[in-house]
């Protein structure tokens, strides 16, 4: 099921496109990552699943219905920029946002507490936003984005600022609000932090989405069949026969007593037969396959894209 599906939505802001016939669905309950360079049209689109704009055709639908304006109180959104009131005590202005989101004071009281011990800034709750650090900030404006408990909610660069025991304590309440149910899009340019929580992503580029699926589909769409094979010792047959066999080798020491093969297996050959090799004439201590990263995706088909529309123009 799908909470959200973005149909054929089209932007510009006078001369420019920012977004061109974007379409993607987000599955409910999963952890969806927006990816895109800066400038791709990642805020845009933000925004219009905000309704702070709208798109100039196509629609955006909420829990299969054209998102409307009650749903916003179903939503959540912390975006990159930051915006407390530096001179308001940190507790008040907590209460006063999680009022605006429609909990009553002492509801609103009680869920802050709580999370505030958890984050650990409880001990700040009386003294002015201006007093606390960028990471101490980004906590509370993560907390009463959250409190009213939304079904959907946006966060555009959550880790920006935060140290990597933050960081992880914020990765785990994102995997408490997906457990609980919630629907998460991450904006970021945090691949290790997409491939660490995800479970779907697009990517935009240049106001056109240039790739989406399930993020282990798609690692396997751009695997090039390379092997990591380590092994204790070996002998020179080894070397010989893998070049005769048209395996490509790239291979070094790991430590004193291991050495690392990276083969990349050709379209007409198997795991099988080249394991095989090694297995005769070797010790193997580990094997796997090595899939891509999201960096290297990311890079790759930006890149490619970018080369395809200068030919286009």
């Amino acid at each position: 099921m799908k909470i959200i599906d973005v149909e054929h939505v089209t932007k510009r802001f006078s001369d420019f496109m920012a977004l061109d016939d974007i379409s993607l669905s987000v599955p409910q309950g999963s952890v969806f990552g927006l990816l895109g360079p800066n400038g791709a049209g990642k805020t845009t689109l933000i925004r219009i699943l905000m309704r702070i704009s709208f798109p100039d055709q196509g629609r955006i639908l909420f829990k299969g219905h054209p998102l409307a304006s009650e749903d916003i109180y179903d939503m959540g959104y912390l975006p990159e920029e930051r915006g407390l009131y530096k001179k308001m005590k940190t507790g008040e202005q907590a209460i006063y946002l999680a009022q605006l989101k429609g909990l009553e004071k002492a509801e609103a009281y009680k869920r802050l507490r709580a999370k505030f011990e958890q984050f650990g800034i409880m001990e700040w709750w009386n003294k002015p936003v201006e007093e606390l650090s960028k990471g101490m900030q980004q906590k509370v404006q993560f907390i009463t984005t959250i409190l009213h408990k939304p079904s959907f909610l946006i966060l555009d660069e959550p880790f920006s600022g935060f140290d990597p025991i933050n960081a992880n304590l914020l990765k785990d309440e994102i995997a408490q609000l997906k457990k609980e149910g919630t629907t998460i899009v991450l904006s970021t340019h945090n691949m290790a932090s997409v491939e660490e929580i995800c479970d779907h992503i697009a990517l935009i580029n240049r106001s056109r989405k240039i790739l989406e699926g399930d993020i282990f589909e798609v690692k396997n769409r751009f695997k090039k069949n390379i092997m990591s094979v380590e092994v204790s010792r070996f002998s020179d047959e080894l070397l010989e026969r893998l070049d005769n066999q048209q395996f490509v080798v790239k291979y070094g020491p790991t430590n004193d007593y291991y050495t690392r093969f990276e083969i990349k297996i050709p379209d007409n050959r198997t795991t099988n037969e080249m394991l095989q090799l090694f297995m005769q004439y070797s010790e193997i201590h580990s094997f796997n396959e090595i899939m891509p990263t999201m960096n290297e995706i990311f890079i790759e088909q930006v890149e490619n894209a970018n080369q395809l529309s200068s030919h286009e123009e």
